[in-house]
């Protein structure tokens, strides 16, 4: 057996197995969790509904780190679709300043994102919700049915758990598997598409992604092998959202050893621009909305007439050749699915190329795969 054109050995041999395993394995992942959804929406359906039909509902998409960003790579997007009240709200910004995020005015939904459901920032943001807001639900997506915040589900009435399927507890330091299906799980419940659309949505991005599969581990060995230091991912609207988590990716999976950021097309020449030389890498994910494109292409046309940059590499939802992905009438929110296939091999690729281990890039233990050494203080106390 290969994954990302490499067998099980070599991968074993090389610290690897976990990860190209986990990124391997996503399409089949979210047609179980379409399947999933469906067979338990006359659980999840009429209490999600209800809670969303609450005047004034505010929604805040919660989680720290990687779990944050599937929040910011949704929440413009669904904003736009569904025209509710939807932020995405990192919990360390939450439990650092509970006040200037938990509005007891409004009536809360707060998602958790959490893959073990046991960093100790989520599991303190939903109780501070619970402490300062009157009128507050949760819905928990999470990848691990024994984890604090699902086990916290059983107990709450006002608190329902959505789990991942099977395997997408990933095992390895960085999140692969269980972003995509947290991401999509969100976009199914709270994106105001009828399930059977998500369903014949989700086979589609999955069959393309399975065929990209097959292309895109060896542009991404390519582009790690040119002796990279730097590189920068570029996206508009909710795949700025996106471009943050591919930045995190690598920036994990190199272990600190390239210099990474994410920005906007529009944002980066506002002084991040000097960050782009002869040892970078740009990718850009192109938007599937044709306004927002424009700036999009312009900053791509720029680049290439600049020719600083090493490697411009520009990913988008039109074309035949092996940088488009194509998907029929897909906007951003589904797009962002290929782009975020594309970010986690280049960062597995870069891993590998500079000696490291991707199932564990920091052996020695300063960096964890769930955070350790928070110390989480009570609402109220004084230094």
């Amino acid at each position: 057996m290969r994954y990302l054109d490499r067998t099980v050995d070599w991968l074993a041999a090389h610290g690897a197995s976990h990860t190209a395993r986990e990124i391997s394995q996503q399409p089949r992942l979210w047609r179980e969790l379409g399947g999933s959804l469906t067979a338990q929406e006359p659980d999840w359906a009429p209490w999600l509904h209800a809670i969303l039909k609450t005047p004034q509902l505010r929604i805040l998409l919660c989680g720290a780190g990687t779990s944050a960003f599937a929040g910011r790579a949704l929440a413009p997007l669904l904003r736009e679709r569904t025209g509710r009240r939807v932020e995405a709200v990192a919990t360390t910004d939450i439990v650092a300043n509970p006040r200037a995020w938990l509005d007891p005015r409004l009536p809360t939904l707060l998602v958790s994102f959490a893959r073990s459901g046991n960093s100790p920032e989520s599991v303190a943001a939903v109780e501070l919700a619970d402490q300062l807001l009157p009128d507050c639900h949760h819905l928990v997506l999470t990848c691990n049915p024994d984890g604090a915040l699902a086990q916290r589900a059983l107990r709450g009435e006002r608190t329902y758990a959505v789990l991942m399927p099977d395997g997408a507890n990933d095992q390895s330091f960085a999140m692969t598997s269980s972003f995509s299906c947290m991401y999509l799980a969100a976009l199914a419940l709270l994106g105001g598409y009828p399930l059977a659309e998500v369903r014949s949505r989700t086979e589609a991005v999955a069959a393309l992604c399975e065929a990209r599969l097959a292309q895109w581990p060896h542009l991404a060995r390519d582009l790690a092998d040119r002796g990279l230091r730097r590189v920068v991912y570029l996206g508009s609207g909710s795949l700025a959202g996106l471009a943050e988590e591919a930045a995190l990716k690598l920036l994990e999976l190199s272990a600190g050893h390239l210099a990474t950021r994410f920005d906007t097309p529009l944002g980066v020449r506002h002084g991040p621009k000097f960050m782009i030389d002869r040892d970078t890498c740009v990718v850009m994910f192109l938007s599937s909305q044709p306004y927002v494109r424009r700036y999009d292409d312009d900053f791509h046309a720029e680049l290439l007439r600049d020719g600083i940059a090493r490697r411009v590499i520009a990913l988008r939802p039109d074309g035949d050749d092996a940088l488009s992905a194509p998907l029929a009438d897909a906007d951003d929110l589904w797009l962002a699915l290929p782009y975020l296939l594309f970010a986690q091999l280049l960062a597995f690729e870069c891993s590998l190329a500079q000696g490291l281990t991707p199932d564990n890039p920091c052996p020695t233990g300063e960096v964890n795969r769930v955070v350790q050494g928070v110390t989480i203080h009570p609402w109220g106390a004084r230094p």
